[in-house]
């Protein structure tokens, strides 16, 4: 099951924010307040069983996912990691939702909450997060530095970083208006 929390500064570097950065004391985000705060949703999917698993095609063909592809995050298997995995941690937003299936390894989603907050989201084998069109995130590995994922796609896949600041952006403004209704639909 994900586990989110609002997180320190990581003001510490590359080693730092593959940490897990809990406030002292911690402050755990329920599912509940995590999907609230933030528009984020949440699915446990039986990896091992992909091709038996209901859920995740009944997920696919209600949001409409036609494309998907499987990414692999390490040293040995990513082309200039250091570069890539840094630029993954920039603060940025797209203008479609992120959809992301972790199928091996770990990292972290950080998200910004409704008061500018950092929620931080530690993914794991099984988890299946949408972050919703608009919303300001990142993602870091944690100190294993690998994580395997699937990614989907409406359509053909376009993956643009929108980096802050960026409100008056179409796809922030959606985001901010889904916000004022507490992502309600």
């Amino acid at each position: 099951m994900v586990q989110a929390w609002y997180m320190r500064d990581d003001r510490g570097g590359i080693e730092e924010r593959k940490a897990e950065l809990h406030l002292d004391p911690p402050h755990h985000v329920s599912l509940d307040d995590l999907k609230k705060l933030t528009g984020v949703l949440y699915w446990k999917i039986d990896v091992d069983r992909l091709e038996e698993e209901n859920l995740l095609n009944k997920i696919r063909e209600d949001r409409g996912y036609t494309y998907e592809d499987v990414v692999e995050i390490s040293r040995e298997t990513l082309p200039d990691f250091d570069v890539k995995t840094s630029n993954f941690y920039i603060e940025h937003f797209h203008a479609d939702e992120e959809i992301r299936l972790v199928v091996a390894g770990r990292g972290y989603f950080d998200v910004r909450d409704r008061d500018d907050r950092w929620i931080r989201i530690l993914v794991t084998k099984g988890d299946l997060l949408v972050l919703p069109v608009g919303i300001h995130h990142r993602f870091t590995l944690d100190h294993l530095d690998y994580a395997k994922v699937r990614r989907y796609f409406v359509g053909f896949p376009v993956w643009t970083a929108i980096n802050r600041p960026c409100d008056d952006h179409d796809a922030r403004k959606k985001y901010l208006e889904m916000q004022n209704k507490n992502f309600e639909e």
